[in-house]
């Protein structure tokens, strides 16, 4: 972990991460994703010691299948932002081995222009078998790029499975990016993925596939439309919108109604409402994270071993064998 054992001093980097020096922001994160107690430590003293600055970040979930264009977009997305002096922090969740924790960690070398930039800061981060892909210090990250006082916050899904609610619950809004596709890709989407965008990106609106992205836009258009209607959308949203990453058509008429659908929520109360949600929702998930650390102890896990063996031997029902462990798991 190079440089974060007990001697670091926290103070110090929390600091420097004020003062916006994307080295000390990369060493933070590193810290809060571990998982050694003596870290563990060190990064809840981190967290509360940058608590105070009062930035928050713009906080955009960005989520859509492999091949649709999501790293060429956020680049040509985040180098618009940082030319305007928006300062772009990128959290890229890479899918990890369930076997060997291995991730791909590639974002950087594809959002090459975007790294170069220095109003910019990537981190890929491995999802370790996460449900959702979200790794589960994403959060905290987020935490950590606002206290660096970073303006956008860019949180990349690995677009699968789960990925989608767990970005959601991090995020102010929630972008899907789509490609150019006919009636039956509309009907494979899922329900719940539409009804949990704000906004509906269909990229690669170029060349050729200008006539079948417009088309894709009408179809999704008509479904958001019959899917949802949510109190905290102004009229016309959630918006389905042609972009194309490549020519970097459409990025400005994004970031404008992204930037008014969120002025448009803070107005009306949505806003500070989803937040204060959102943080409920973190605290009961570490409540659950912290429980289910219970049961790696050698003392559970020698009770599961015996237990799980009666069950598979068929002396005991898996719900008895449950409760037996749950009963002994409540006597002090």
């Amino acid at each position: 972990m190079g440089g974060t054992g007990q001697a670091m001093n926290t103070d110090d980097l929390a600091s420097r991460l004020i003062a916006g020096e994307r080295r000390a922001l990369a060493r933070a994160i590193t810290l809060v994703e571990s998982e050694r107690a003596d870290h563990r430590q060190q990064a809840g003293d981190l967290l509360k010691a940058v608590a105070g600055t009062g930035h928050q970040a713009l906080r955009i979930g960005l989520s859509g299948t492999p091949g649709v264009g999501k790293s060429t977009f956020i680049e040509s997305f985040g180098t618009m932002l940082t030319g305007q002096g928006v300062r772009v922090a990128v959290l890229a969740v890479d899918p990890s081995s369930t076997r060997s924790g291995g991730s791909i960690l590639g974002d950087k070398t594809r959002m090459e222009r975007l790294s170069r930039e220095p109003n910019a800061f990537i981190r890929p981060s491995p999802s370790r078998t996460q449900l959702g892909g979200v790794a589960r210090r994403t959060r905290e990250a987020i935490t950590l790029c606002e206290a660096a006082q970073y303006d956008v916050v860019l949180i990349e899904t690995v677009g699968v499975g789960q990925s989608e609610t767990m970005v959601s619950e991090m995020s102010d809004l929630f972008a899907l990016l789509m490609a150019p596709a006919g009636g039956d890709e509309l009907q494979g989407v899922k329900r719940g993925i539409m009804e949990m965008a704000d906004m509906i990106l269909v990229n690669k609106a170029d060349g050729d596939l200008v006539a079948a992205a417009t088309r894709t836009c009408a179809d999704y258009s008509g479904a958001v439309r019959l899917l949802r209607k949510r109190a905290q959308d102004p009229e016309g949203f959630p918006k389905v919108m042609m972009v194309s990453a490549l020519l970097q058509d459409g990025l400005g008429a994004v970031w404008d109604d992204m930037l008014n659908l969120l002025a448009w929520r803070k107005a009306n109360g949505h806003w500070e409402k989803q937040r204060a949600r959102q943080a409920r929702h973190w605290f009961e998930q570490e409540v659950r994270h912290g429980l289910l650390g219970v049961l790696k102890t050698p003392e559970v896990q020698a009770r599961m071993a015996e237990l799980g063996a009666k069950v598979a031997g068929g002396t005991l029902l898996a719900s008895d064998g449950a409760r037996q462990l749950l009963d002994g798991l409540k006597k002090p």
